[in-house]
């Protein structure tokens, strides 16, 4: 039978996405994984029991896929992506590649390709992804319903029209989850500085994070409203706060942060 979706790369986040398809109902079966790594690939086959592949040239003549997911590093699709070029006639291309604009890709592929670009992000792994999608003019809506079964099976998935969005997207979501480990990395460090042992102030920094994240998932008030829950006037919050709030402080600079991950996905359009 023939796969009904190939996944093209599968590092962390093409693992996420895998395991999520798997838990959703996409069947083994329906999965093929071309992946060069050899020992990545035999633990793919052991963990999901899905075909792995080490190069598209090993790919059946007569194979055919609903969807072909590039899950590489956007640098590498130039050499990656025009060996999957005769699926093109049956296919969906679902891009994850940072960065990499559906133009970019239809240029590899032919401007007749159906292709959707997402931007997912790591907490996909625990199926709590936050992803975000465009879809190309050539995509139909089976090809997008698709898409969106497989992006909904790692978490929250939201859709734009306007791809220059996209950009955005990337540094706020995509890049976002290194800006929540850079925090808890950075409180933990504070408190060790501080005085408290730095195995416990590791594991403060880290409950403490992930606790006011699920709050924060779960709690119907906005972010700003569960911050002034925290802080009551004249306390050792509203001392920290005033420092965190500065002119000088967190939103500025996190303002910057964002600002140049954007930058830097324009820069790898392609």
């Amino acid at each position: 039978m023939a796969p009904r979706l190939l996944l093209v790369g599968c590092g962390k986040m093409g693992e996420a996405l895998l395991a999520g398809w798997c838990a959703a109902g996409f069947g083994a079966g329906e999965t093929l994984v071309v992946e060069p790594d050899s020992h990545k690939a035999a633990a793919l086959a052991q963990r999901f029991g899905c075909a792995v592949l080490a190069d598209p040239a090993e790919i059946a003549a007569e194979a055919r896929a609903a969807a072909v997911i590039f899950a590489v590093k956007p640098q590498a699709l130039d050499a990656i992506a025009p060996a999957y070029r005769r699926f093109t006639a049956d296919s969906v291309f679902l891009s994850i590649a940072a960065g990499r604009t559906i133009s970019s890709l239809q240029r590899l592929l032919g401007p007749e390709a159906a292709v959707v670009r997402a931007m997912p992000n790591t907490p996909a792994a625990v199926g709590l992804g936050a992803t975000v999608a465009c879809a190309g003019a050539n995509a139909s809506e089976e090809q997008r319903q698709l898409c969106r079964r497989l992006l909904a099976a790692v978490g929250s998935l939201s859709w734009v029209d306007d791809e220059a969005l996209m950009d955005a997207v990337t540094a706020v979501s995509g890049s976002g989850p290194a800006y929540v480990f850079l925090l808890a990395e950075c409180l933990a460090e504070a408190g060790a500085a501080a005085g408290l042992p730095a195995e416990l102030a590791e594991r403060l920094a880290r409950d403490t994070v992930a606790g006011a994240g699920a709050l924060l998932q779960r709690a119907a008030e906005p972010a700003a409203e569960l911050r002034r829950n925290v802080t009551s006037p004249g306390g050792t919050t509203a001392a920290a706060l005033s420092v965190l709030m500065a002119e000088d402080g967190l939103a500025p600079l996190l303002a910057r942060a964002v600002r140049a991950a954007s930058e830097r996905s324009r820069e790898l359009a392609g």
